[in-house]
């Protein structure tokens, strides 16, 4: 039996110049590569904290960030939509910055671009290419998904000390804001549960490109934040890799009896969507616009 625990968090940063400023800097940066993990230990590969919409607005603490994650992050755009060196995807960055007093999550991204600039000599451009998408909307009867009980300035989820824990219901427990998907793989049938808590439509549509391994378009015209649980069968040949992780990591122990029954024959993630949130999936195609990463430094130049 293979499990892997597959985590997102909710930051979510929007791309373009703010009013001409296109030169805005965070007040302090610090960058330094991650330390590598204790021997077998875990990795937690999370998203970052504070900042604008938080309950610290005056930093932002990212540990174990990929650089291609803090691309996506900083233009707004799926990882599809992303070309890169793999090195990108793999060395992992420790950022704590310092925001202006009164900056908004517009003005943030253009900060992030700014320090990918300064500080790796990062050179980008767009390209508009044509994708094979899944287009999220409302399925007939409507939605089903819960407005979250959680406050606006709550933060990412933290993961608890030792092995993940369970509801009775089997699905992973969670702290704050985000999503985690469990996947267990017994006699090749990939078995997945995912539980979200405070989270968006589009960060809904980016993690079902996650799995569907192809790019998901948010056209639910839902705005706010939302709780669910989601449970599926997955094609063992959609099943994405698990993350890279330095030195690698214990894997976590398995879900509680009740986690490790088979859903329904045929539960895929499509009729799942559809059956148990009131979404549905149509497939499509679409212009997207893609950054192209020209060049980047390893090494981020001197804090």
């Amino acid at each position: 039996m293979r499990k892997a625990l597959l985590t997102s968090g909710a930051l979510l940063v929007l791309s373009g110049c703010i009013f001409g400023q296109e030169n805005i800097t965070f007040e302090v940066a610090s960058v330094k590569p991650s330390p590598p993990p204790q021997p077998g230990g875990p990795v937690f590969l999370g998203p970052a904290r504070g900042g604008p919409g938080t309950s610290d607005p005056g930093q932002i603490t990212w540990q174990n960030a990929a650089l291609l994650i803090l691309v996506s992050a900083a233009y707004d755009k799926q990882l599809f939509q992303v070309t890169a060196p793999d090195w990108m995807a793999m060395e992992r960055f420790d950022f704590i910055v310092r925001v202006p007093a009164g900056a908004t999550k517009e003005q943030v991204n253009v900060m992030w671009q700014n320090l990918l600039k300064d500080r790796f000599g990062m050179v980008v451009h767009h390209e508009s290419k044509e994708f094979q998408v899944d287009e999220l909307s409302i399925a007939k009867g409507g939605p089903k998904v819960k407005d979250t009980a959680l406050p606006a300035n709550a933060e990412p989820f933290s993961p608890a000390a030792g092995p993940p824990k369970f509801d009775k219901d089997g699905f992973p427990e969670m702290n704050g804001s985000g999503a985690i998907t469990f996947i267990s793989i017994n006699n090749g049938s990939p078995l997945a549960r995912t539980v979200a808590k405070g989270f968006s439509m589009g960060e809904f549509a980016a993690r079902l490109g996650q799995m569907l391994r192809h790019p998901v378009i948010d056209k639910t015209g839902l705005t706010g934040r939302y709780d669910f649980n989601l449970e599926f069968t997955m094609d063992p040949a959609s099943l994405p890799p698990p993350p890279p992780l330095p030195g690698g990591g214990a894997p976590p122990p398995p879900p509680p009896p009740a986690a490790a029954e088979a859903v329904a024959p045929g539960s895929t993630i499509e009729s799942a969507v559809e059956k148990q949130l009131g979404l549905k999936l149509t497939k499509s195609k679409a212009p997207l616009d893609v950054i192209v990463v020209d060049h980047a430094e390893r090494t981020p130049t001197a804090n």
